[in-house]
């Protein structure tokens, strides 16, 4: 699959599980987790010829399950391993087909807590052999509200299990839920809250209608093979998509009111460079492995400064290069101060064009409270 050496988390991380050993294990975005549990759970699979449900990985989204249920259909593309990633937004078919699937025993179930649940409750899971328990973006799930989920799929499971926990970030919460369900973890921590080194970052102190035309430039100069943009609502994502559209640019655009199938063939043609730029909240800002995605533009600054470093890691993934250009208006300075404060240092402030008129002072600490006074100039 081209990989020829270990990253830091792999090279930390694999000797543990397959000690089988609990972990917890933090490490920003980009790094490489994925692979670090997926091939040990294969290799246990492998040498130890199982035949039922053995690992059963939980995740946020969906779209983080198909493509770990991918990653894995890759890896073990030799071996006789099965796999199945279950989520909620298909039909009755993908239903029967996961109860199959969770009846008769897939080897690594990957699936989102609520359709999990959705199973379970219907009495035919069978998860009486499993060994291994994996968390994925556990800190996203636990800001998503699925605390009570996790704690009540985990109670279906075997007690003598091996548990892994991997996240971006460690709050409080994650170290509790942590303590509750792992046994005498090992633990491993990597570079937490800090953008890949090879993103190049900078920012536009501007007014809500300088956005749309800085956009424009920024497009039009960018030789990025494949582009993200991150707004903060569906309906702002909705817009700018309609506006890039119109400009006869190849862009889609993923949000919540779209059916999973929709959401999977537009990913999936963004993955392929059918499509060159992607217009997206922050569903697609956690876990999603793209290959060579060049530019990422937060149109909208995120109201969490973790998540600045989510969406920054979709660019210059796995020691690449990347760009990520964040607009910021007078009500969002004080969300970049604390960006700059989590991450450790001042982001580059770029220069606006002339001919787009003034822009407003960088003063975060004297920011408006609302925004409700700037959008009148639009």
């Amino acid at each position: 699959m081209g990989f020829s050496k270990p990253t830091e988390i792999q090279s930390q991380a694999i000797p543990i599980i397959l000690r089988n050993k609990d972990l917890i294990a933090c490490a920003q975005t980009g790094t490489g987790k994925t692979a670090a549990f997926i091939l040990p759970a294969i290799h246990k699979i492998i040498v130890n010829h199982i035949h039922h449900t053995d690992t059963l990985v939980i995740v946020p989204t969906r779209e983080l399950a198909v493509q770990i249920d991918e990653w894995v259909q890759g890896f073990a593309y030799f071996a006789n391993v099965s796999s199945i990633a279950i989520y909620g937004g298909t039909d009755g078919k993908s239903f029967d087909i996961e109860r199959r699937a969770l009846s008769e025993g897939a080897n690594i179930i990957i699936a989102t807590p609520g359709r999990l649940i959705a199973h379970l409750n219907m009495g035919y899971v069978n998860l009486k052999s499993l060994k291994h328990l994996i968390l994925d973006e556990a800190d996203r799930m636990l800001d998503m509200g699925f605390s009570d989920d996790l704690n009540k799929i985990i109670s279906f499971l075997p007690e003598d299990r091996q548990t892994l926990m991997f996240s971006a970030t460690m709050p409080p919460k994650i170290r509790a839920l942590a303590n509750k369900i792992l046994k005498s973890p090992e633990q491993v921590n990597l570079a937490i809250s800090k953008p890949a080194e090879g993103v190049k970052q900078g920012v536009y102190i501007l007014y809500d209608t300088q956005k749309l035309p800085i956009l424009k430039e920024i497009l039009k100069k960018s030789e990025a093979e494949s582009i993200i943009i991150f707004a903060g609502t569906k309906d702002k994502v909705k817009e700018t998509n309609r506006m890039l559209t119109s400009l006869k640019l190849s862009t889609e655009a993923i949000h919540s009111d779209l059916e999973q199938q929709q959401r999977n063939d537009i990913l999936r043609a963004y993955k392929n460079k059918k499509i060159r730029i992607l217009v997206a909240t922050d569903v697609m800002s956690r876990g999603i492995d793209i290959d060579s995605i060049g530019l990422v533009v937060n149109f909208d600054v995120p109201s969490d400064a973790e998540d600045y470093v989510h969406r920054v890691g979709r660019t210059a993934r796995a020691s690449s290069t990347g760009e990520a250009i964040t607009l910021v208006n007078p009500f969002d300075q004080s969300k970049l101060k604390k960006i700059e404060d989590l991450i450790g240092y001042d982001i580059e402030k770029l220069k606006m064009p002339e001919a787009m008129g003034s822009v407003p002072t960088y003063n975060p600490e004297s920011a408006p409270k609302n925004n409700r006074k700037f959008k009148k100039r639009r």
